[in-house]
């Protein structure tokens, strides 16, 4: 009879499988040639990521003797990085951290020991000297600032918490360079702010403390809603996770073990989950996309990522696999979405900073597809980079969402909120470095075009009308597909490139052909026009 039961309960069982379009997701570190070589990185020891990305420029903080600098270079610009390269070196401390405006690529904010906030105004074209004089500088904090973060929806506010264990709250919409007075300070804190994260509208703020406490409040007024009282979890980085009305923490466990903790929002009494990890004592970074769902956790010090889809039922947390490489990461970067190559299915890039080899590792987060068409699922619509609110109206009381844009290529180009002038700089740099690569194929087109109008000028007017039209017809349908030609897509590999090489070649090869015979037309006309003309003379005679 038991074993019977046993067979029947053998035969009941089921694997439970799910099914994840994210499942076989995979990371690509970027080429030598296409990684930041022979960079300074700090060696502070402060837990911050100590780089920032945009679409424009990526800007990492640098060692130097006397005061406090960071470097900022093109993101397309990989390589050997100048020894003498300018930077932006106006602290007289340790720069400790610095974060681009999500509205303006740039303008950038950076904190130091020097107790000040300093915000940056980075020429389009890049840095070419040292800068030292800031757009802005707030001064209120009365000990060094350790955190800064922009407001995720409302224009040039500025959130910086120091080791007076306050959280200031700046307006940037005023004409004085130097601001001195924050709009609100924050004091829920009875030791140093280790980390802060916003909801999707920026009503809310979440943060940790020293103290090992999460607390959650109201971003604008400071009104303190929620704060944990948790023995078995120690957090040190929070993220709010996107809409989901849940909350990520990453520290340790009272066994000193790693520990990821979820919580939900509207009750900080205890964790709806909790997971061990390993028992290494680097602080963990965790990433979360909300577009894809996706949770990324980086541990300083370490080579692997992890990473997880996130769900709002049980069990919540969903472990999809992790990368491995030998290089330990100091601190990453993220770039915004709208800085991704969709074509090659990129969800997610980190920038790692590798100290030891003095290198900065773009890494690629890619989904593995055959199709090369833009893919719809992977890519709703996401955070753009227009305010939804100017300071004034976060100010006096509004909240609203982010502005949402396309990632579809050939949409509406997303362009900087105060930098209209940059259009055309801003549209160079949102390529990826393989797309910013001459097309041979629109020099030969002119090339043969010109030949053609050479040629077909010597035609009869009669004649003239009819070839061109058929010259041009067949130019357009195989060279551009019935589109314009500067909207063809250009060649993202090697063998695509080929390809298009020798379609080019072949189409040469046939336009000169259909040269030619227009030219043994032309002759023969010629000779029938010479023929008529002699023979209406000798009839005349």
């Amino acid at each position: 009879m038991h074993a019977e039961d046993h067979r029947e309960q053998k035969m009941t069982w089921r694997p439970q499988y799910r099914s994840s379009k994210f499942r076989h997701v995979f990371g690509k570190a970027a080429t030598k040639e296409n990684c930041f070589d022979g960079v300074p990185i700090t060696r502070s020891v402060q837990d911050n990521s100590f780089c920032a990305i945009n679409p424009r420029f990526l800007a990492v903080i640098t060692e130097c003797a006397g005061g406090g600098a960071f470097l900022v270079l093109s993101v397309h610009h990989t390589g050997k990085v100048d020894p003498q390269q300018p930077r932006v070196s106006g602290h007289r401390g340790n720069v400790l951290d610095i974060k681009w405006n999500p509205f303006n690529d740039c303008c950038i904010a950076s904190c130091s020991e020097d107790a000040t906030v300093k915000v940056w105004e980075i020429p389009p074209h890049g840095v070419y000297k040292n800068i030292t004089v800031p757009w802005k500088e707030l001064q209120g904090h009365s000990r060094r600032v350790g955190l800064i973060e922009w407001h995720p929806t409302a224009n040039n506010i500025l959130f910086s918490t120091a080791y007076d264990y306050q959280i200031m709250i700046w307006n940037l919409d005023c004409p004085e360079p130097v601001i001195k007075n924050p709009v609100r300070t924050i004091s829920h804190h009875p030791d140093v702010v280790l980390s802060m994260s916003f909801n999707t509208d920026g009503s809310l703020l979440a943060t940790t403390c020293k103290d090992r406490k999460v607390r959650l409040m109201e971003s604008r007024s400071g009104t303190l809603l929620r704060e944990s009282n948790c023995k078995t979890h120690r957090a040190n980085k929070v993220l709010i996770l996107g809409n989901t009305k849940m909350l990520l923490t990453s520290g340790t466990s009272r066994y000193n073990d790693r520990q990821i903790a979820l919580w939900d929002q509207d009750d900080l009494s205890a964790p709806l989950l909790e997971d061990n990890l390993d028992g290494s004592s680097g602080v963990i970074f965790p990433f979360y996309d909300p577009d894809t769902h996706m949770l990324y956790l980086a541990g300083k010090g370490d080579g692997n990522i992890r990473y997880y889809e996130i769900s709002t039922e049980k069990p919540y947390i969903h472990f999809l696999t992790e990368y491995r490489s030998q290089l330990p990461q100091k601190g990453l970067g993220v770039m915004p979405k709208r800085g991704l190559d969709v074509s090659s299915c990129e969800i997610f890039r980190f920038y790692k900073l590798v100290t030891i080899k003095s290198l900065i590792e773009p890494l690629s987060m890619i989904v593995p597809r055959r199709s090369e068409s833009y893919q719809e699922d992977l890519y709703p619509m996401t955070a753009g980079n227009r305010p939804a609110l100017t300071a004034e109206e976060w100010l006096g009381g509004m909240d609203k969402g982010p502005l949402l844009m396309s990632l579809k290529p050939g949409s509406q180009i997303a362009e900087s909120f105060s930098d209209m002038k940059a259009v055309g700089n801003s549209l160079e740099n949102s390529l990826d470095t393989r797309r910013s690569q001459g097309r041979p194929c629109m020099l030969q087109l002119a090339y043969i075009q010109d030949q053609l109008e050479a040629k077909e000028s010597k035609e009869d007017s009669s004649c003239k009308e009819d070839s061109s039209h058929t010259v041009d017809d067949r130019i357009q349908t195989p060279v551009t597909n019935g589109e314009d030609a500067t909207l063809c897509s250009p060649p993202r590999t090697e063998n695509e490139l080929r390809l298009k090489f020798h379609k080019q070649q072949e189409e040469i090869r046939r336009l000169r052909e259909l040269l030619n015979q227009r030219d043994v037309r032309i002759k023969q006309l010629e000779l029938e026009i010479k023929n008529i003309k002699n023979s209406q003379s000798q009839s005349s005679l």
